[in-house]
């Protein structure tokens, strides 16, 4: 029997867009092809504390990021993280990211790093990130919302991939949502169309609390505990 970390690998493995062509300037971010040792990072990390059969809650986020899970393979995790607080072996480009800093502070709050990856599940409705190029040729980070050419585009792949994950054995009761704008305004409708989970809960972002909220981030520590605390089995 595949356990949940067997599924959650070979999902991620599996990953491939192959939707209709992506707007002009907008490219496809697939960490776990573009760089040699990321599938090695997620077979350490899903073994290390998902290689159980136990279901998870699901809690969905935009699309990987450039400095932390487009380098990791670990949704909301950049490299200074997984060493320090996962202990999974990393070599290369050594990044910072805002959302990676509060995820594992509240991480630790929960009861740490083991106690939540064998409660959560973190991924995205679309678990392959975007990038765009700016007028100065730098590339940056790009939100599947950010363009309705985009969601058009994406927005099959996306409805495939939640199926997907559900599949690995998430619950359907509740599923969590990092951000309370229009990420959670997207994943409630297509979730009116689809009935993937009898409600989703919205949190305030990562990134926004850290960059917007930081004075009162104990207060989001507190919020997010609280509703992941509604929760346990």
């Amino acid at each position: 029997m595949m356990t949940f970390a067997d599924k959650a690998i070979l999902f991620n493995k599996n990953l491939k867009y192959t939707g209709p062509p992506l707007p002009r300037g907008i490219r496809i971010m697939n960490p776990f092809t573009e760089f040699e040792q990321t599938m090695e990072i997620v077979e350490s990390f899903y073994q290390k504390y998902c290689n159980d059969n136990n279901p998870r809650h699901l809690i969905l986020g935009i699309n990987p990021s450039r400095l932390g899970a487009g380098l990791t393979g670990i949704p909301f995790t950049d490299p200074k993280r997984l060493k320090s607080e996962c202990h999974i072996k990393y070599e290369g480009r050594i990044t910072h990211e805002l959302s990676s800093v509060f995820i594992y502070e509240m991480i630790k709050a929960y009861g740490g790093v083991e106690a939540f990856y064998k409660d959560f599940y973190i991924n995205s409705p679309s678990p392959l990130g975007f990038t765009s190029v700016d007028n100065n040729g730098k590339e940056k980070n790009y939100n599947y919302y950010d363009s309705k050419e985009l969601i058009h585009s994406v927005k099959d792949f996306m409805i495939e991939s939640i199926h997907k994950l559900i599949k690995l054995g998430v619950y359907t009761d509740t599923c969590f949502c990092f951000g309370t704008g229009k990420n959670a305004k997207f994943l409630n409708k297509l979730n009116e169309e689809h009935h993937f989970f009898k409600k989703i809960i919205a949190l305030e972002h990562p990134r926004f609390i850290m960059q917007y909220k930081s004075s009162e981030k104990q207060f989001y520590i507190d919020k997010y505990i609280s509703a992941f605390d509604s929760v346990r089995h």
